[in-house]
């Protein structure tokens, strides 16, 4: 995840308990994932509204079973 191991999201995040407090995090947590589930749903009803975009997908996903079946054989 971007080079990040895990003493270093310990130490963002005691910097970021530090910062903001034990009350604020829950709900600076609660806006963020808001947040991403407002933007993935977003991003599905752009792809949606988009002429052939549903095609170029299914065309997509067929060509990954053949390679996967190629493989097989």
């Amino acid at each position: 995840m971007f080079g990040l191991g895990t003493p270093e999201l310990i130490v963002i995040l005691i910097i970021a308990f530090l910062v903001f407090g034990g009350k604020k995090l829950p709900e600076i947590g609660a806006g963020l994932g808001k947040g991403i589930r407002s933007f993935r749903q977003g991003l599905k009803e752009v792809e949606e509204s988009v002429p052939g975009v549903s095609e170029v997908k299914e065309i997509k996903e067929e060509v990954e079973k053949v390679k996967d079946l190629g493989a097989k054989a």
